[in-house]
């Protein structure tokens, strides 16, 4: 009696592990462990609304698009702090970055860049994911990357090493 349980119990649990998510993902990053629970602070309430002081100004509604009373938490900061919200609607690249724009891409960019880092990315994950199944859920992304991360002291002794001339910051102590 004991040993067909337990062999049910392996049965089901080597069936579980070959489940596949149908969303085409892989179970590297599955962070909804908290299901069901409100977002407390994914709701926002409107600014207040106000009469405009000619009805003739107000802009054509574009569904879609930004609400003249949504709240825009990222500007009222910047505005509170002097300086200028509109800075944070800019589009295209800044007059500033023109120089770091063409030294970055002196030797050719690739237009479709993040759709092949996306894909390459995905391909990745799932051969990561393979053999990748535990009773309990857990986060496996950060040990799926384990190997592309840089040991920051490493280069830190590297670069403080005699003769270089690298100025280096001050860092924590490693723990």
């Amino acid at each position: 009696m004991i040993k067909s349980q337990v062999l049910i119990a392996v049965a089901l649990v080597a069936l579980g592990a070959c489940s596949k998510r149908g969303d085409g993902e892989t179970n590297l990053r599955d962070l909804r462990l908290n299901r069901g629970a409100p977002e407390e602070f994914a709701i926002v309430p409107p600014k207040p609304l106000e009469t405009p002081p000619s009805y003739a100004e107000l802009p054509q509604p574009t569904p879609g698009q930004a609400n003249r009373t949504d709240a825009t938490p990222l500007k009222d900061a910047v505005a509170a702090l002097g300086g200028n919200p509109a800075s944070l609607d800019a589009s295209g690249v800044p007059a500033s970055d023109t120089a770091l724009l063409s030294s970055a891409a002196r030797f050719g960019t690739q237009a479709n860049i993040r759709g092949v880092l996306a894909e390459e990315d995905l391909a990745f994950r799932k051969r990561k994911s393979i053999f990748n199944w535990k009773l309990v859920k857990d986060d496996e992304y950060n040990k799926a990357y384990r190997g592309q991360a840089l040991d920051p002291y490493l280069w830190l002794r590297q670069v403080r090493k005699p003769g270089s001339n690298v100025r280096t910051p001050s860092a924590p102590p490693q723990q």
